[in-house]
Order: structure tokens, then sequence, then C-alpha cells
């Protein structure tokens, strides 16, 4: 069943050069219901596949990677930044982290590479946040020395309640990189012999997931790539969903249309990962938004009409009532 929405995107305007406040009215499904009770769901994007999602109670960070390295060419000739070449050493830049992440109960993540893991050893010992992901990203979390009671492997098809917040775990692939060339059965264990700091390529994906994240009357689904899997995503109708949109989406069969009708057509849509990860805030995501975003919005348009598409600002709050 579906409801009656107001978004407040608290968010640039299309143009990404003028801050705007604006209301989006999403017309509700046939026999939706619209419940005043429901507390607003706060959303904050940081970039690449990564979120903080707060309803006021529980907070849960989705891939927080706030470091924003440059490694492998930043792409804008103004970014005088040393280049880490994806052999270097990792690090965060926790002066950074910490002007922007006070706290967490959860941290999911969708895999290990660099642009989703890379700074939650810091962040989940900072937060004593609980962590959801694959073995592999739990193996790259104890060698940085995150408590293990913190830590929660799964693999898919688990469906966790905790106090205030459930979850599902959604069974997912990767995008489909070096024009579908990109394949990685490389997995992490207790037994692999790792050792922190590691260095950018030792972040290997290790298994691709996505969330159903359950808060107080909102369901999100969340994306951690350009890529999924149709039967795992049947019938669970987010009202949120945070949709991998970047260039990759556009090696697969009808991708836009397929993942709009398996999710039910959704009354929000957030693209995620869309933007150059590898530029520090502040720098301009124009080229990315319009090469993403707008083609993706006028696909939205007109495959789902009642959709409304939100697109998202690095760190500025987007309110769904």
């Amino acid at each position: 069943m579906r409801r009656l929405h107001t978004a407040t995107l608290l968010a640039a305007a299309p143009t990404l050069t003028l801050a705007a406040s604006c209301t989006l009215l999403v017309p509700p499904k046939l026999g939706a219901q619209t419940d005043p009770s429901r507390p607003p769901l706060h959303l904050t994007y940081f970039g690449a596949a990564g979120w903080e999602i707060s309803d006021g109670t529980v907070t849960v960070l989705v891939d927080p990677y706030i470091s924003r390295l440059k490694y492998g060419g930043g792409g804008d000739p103004a970014d005088d930044r040393p280049d880490f070449a994806r052999t270097d050493l990792a690090w965060s830049d926790t002066i950074l982290i910490d002007s922007i992440i006070s706290e967490a109960n959860f941290i999911l993540v969708h895999h290990g590479h660099f642009d989703h893991l890379g700074d939650v050893p810091y962040i989940a010992k900072k937060t004593g946040a609980k962590v959801i992901g694959t073995e592999t990203s739990m193996t790259i979390l104890r060698a940085y020395g995150v408590p293990e009671a913190q830590l929660y492997a799964v693999r898919g098809g688990e469906d966790y309640q905790f106090d205030g917040f459930s979850v599902r775990v959604v069974p997912t692939l990767h995008s489909a990189l070096g024009e579908k060339h990109y394949y990685d059965a490389r997995r992490w264990t207790a037994d692999s012999d790792l050792t922190a700091p590691l260095r950018i390529n030792e972040f290997i994906e290790g298994g691709s997931l996505s969330f159903l994240a359950r808060f107080a009357g909102h369901d999100v689904l969340t994306m951690g790539s350009m890529n999924f899997i149709e039967r795992e995503f049947e019938g669970l109708e987010p009202d949120v969903l945070l949709a991998g949109i970047n260039g990759s989406r556009l090696g697969l069969y009808e991708y836009d249309a397929r993942l709009l009708r398996t999710t039910g057509y959704p009354p929000i849509v957030i693209p995620t990962h869309w933007d150059n990860f590898r530029l520090p805030y502040g720098f301009s995501q124009k080229p990315n938004y319009e090469r993403n975003i707008v083609p993706f919005i006028q696909t939205v348009h007109e495959l789902s009409p009642d959709t409304r598409v939100i697109a998202p600002t690095h760190l500025e709050p987007i309110v769904i009532k």
C-alpha cells in the first residue's frame, strides 16, 4: 500500500549552483492512506553511496565514505591534492569525518571497496555503531580493531529486528564495470592474513548487498552500485529508493525500467553513487549531474509520473514528511 508523502528538499536547485528549499508532494497510489503520526525521515548525502538516515530515534549510516581521497586521477585540474595510487596505504580524514559525523546506531555496508568501507573502521570505533555487512567487510574491520560485539556478518536473506529499527539484507550484484568485464570472486575470511592499515587495493568487493531499512513508518531500499537481482527486489515496495544511477547502468538491459517496475514504482526516488567521489566537497559536480541525474529524471517522469526524483547535494539535508 502506498501513502501520501511530503518531501522537503533542503538542497541545491537542479543547476547545483543556487541553494533552495521546496516541497515535493508525492501523489498516493491507489488505496493509499495518509498517516500524519509518522515522524519525518531525515537523509543526508555524503557522496558515493554514502548516507545518514534518521527518524529522530535511530540513526543509520550507509557506506559512510567522507575522506574522498584522490586516487587514479581526480577529474579536475584544480584539485592539487596528492594522487594516491590504488597500491598506496588507505587513510581516513578524521578531522573532516569528525566535523560531519557525531553519532550512529547502525552502519550498513554494501560491499568492501574503499569508497564504501574505507572510513567505516574509524567511524565504527568512534560511534560504537553496529556494523552489518559481508564476511569480507567484517574481516577488514577486525583488522582495524573494531570490537567483535559491533560486527554482524551477513550473506543476504537475513531479516533482523533491532530496537526501533529493522533491516532486511538483500543479495545483489556489483556494477558491470570495464565494459562488463568486471568480476571479482575474492573473499577475505577469518583465515586471511590482513594487517591494518590496508592498501586501497586490499579493500576488495567481497560480494554485494542492498538493504531494506525499516524506520518508524518509512521503508528505505538502499543500493551500493548500479546493478540488482530482480527477484530479490520484487515485493519490497519501498517508500524511498536510493537508486544507483552512475553511467555503468547503461550497459544493462532496460535498467531504469526494470528497477522502477521491480520496486513497485516508489513514491520517492533519490539518486545515489552518481558523483565523482575522488573530488573533495565543494568542487563542482555539474558534469556528473548532467550526465547521470538529468536523463534519469526524464526517464522516471516518462515511466512513473507519480514518482518524484529528489536530486541530492552533498551534506544538505532532505526531510521526508
